[in-house]
């Protein structure tokens, strides 16, 4: 199937949850924000099934000062 994630096109075998496509990406599954086609998913429902062609954006905690 067909991603889009953080603007970039990304191939992975569906189906596809959001703790399986941050594995895949290589993101951690602590302090990140992930958003569907816009719409923040809240920790609860990452193991819904992400939609085929979905634009994903995976936002990382970054600490500094």
């Amino acid at each position: 199937m067909e991603l889009t994630v953080n603007g970039d096109a990304v191939q992975i075998d569906g189906p596809v949850d959001v703790r399986r496509l941050l594995a895949h990406m290589g993101f951690p599954d602590e302090g990140v924000a992930i958003a569907v086609d816009g719409v923040v998913r809240p920790k609860s429902r990452w193991s819904e099934e992400i939609g085929e062609y979905a634009e994903i954006d995976v936002l990382t905690a970054v600490q500094g000062g």
